[in-house]
């Protein structure tokens, strides 16, 4: 009998140990399935903030670009209005100075040289700016009205230090200015296809 008791007695501390055992062992199952679910969402979490920031900064800069893109445009677009300003009112001051010498008023003349120094001068400074914030394509146009205003304001200056011009000298004079015309027309179309404006941008 008291064999059989100690064999009971081990009987049910074994089968004790082993139900703590068990107990113990899915609790720690639990936990470590717990703990790796906890890893996997934090992870996924992290990789998330990762991602919302990645793209957080991808939106910022292309907001960058966008807001420096409008500056650009606002930029050359004051500088075109400028440089055509300019480019007409020298333009207008050389055909009135032509005006001048075929209808040999020396009065008029002399005031038309005045307006024309300072025209030329403010074109000047438009065109020095136009170099530094025009598009390429303006500006190669920019390059050939300007040569343009300033070979015929070379005539007339000749033709000023020369005294009364002739007819043939004028009319020649009248060719260049025509030719500055065209070119000036063509930087018009350049800057205006630049911003966006023209009837060709589909816009």
């Amino acid at each position: 009998m008291r064999g059989e008791s100690w064999e009971q007695t081990w009987g049910a501390l074994a089968v004790a140990v082993v139900g703590v055992i068990g107990t113990l062992g899915a609790a720690l199952l639990t936990q470590s399935r717990a703990d790796r679910l906890k890893r996997h969402e934090l992870e996924a979490t992290a990789r998330q903030q990762r991602e919302d920031r990645a793209h957080a900064e991808q939106v910022r800069q292309h907001e960058n670009r966008l807001v420096a893109r409008r500056e650009l445009i606002d930029l050359r677009r004051a500088c075109y209005i400028s440089l055509n300003t300019t480019a007409r009112q020298y333009q207008t001051a050389q055909i009135n100075l032509m005006h001048a010498l075929r209808a040999r008023d020396d009065t008029e003349t002399q005031a038309c040289v005045e307006q024309l120094e300072a025209r030329r001068l403010d074109f000047r400074d438009s065109y020095a700016e136009a170099q530094m914030i025009a598009a390429g394509a303006v500006l190669t146009d920019a390059r050939a009205a300007s040569r343009q205003l300033n070979k015929a304001y070379g005539l007339l200056k000749r033709m000023v230090a020369g005294g009364h011009p002739d007819t043939i000298e004028l009319d020649a004079l009248e060719t260049e200015t025509e030719k500055s015309w065209a070119l000036l027309s063509h930087l018009r179309a350049a800057m205006r296809h630049d911003l966006g404006v023209d009837e060709g941008s589909g816009e």
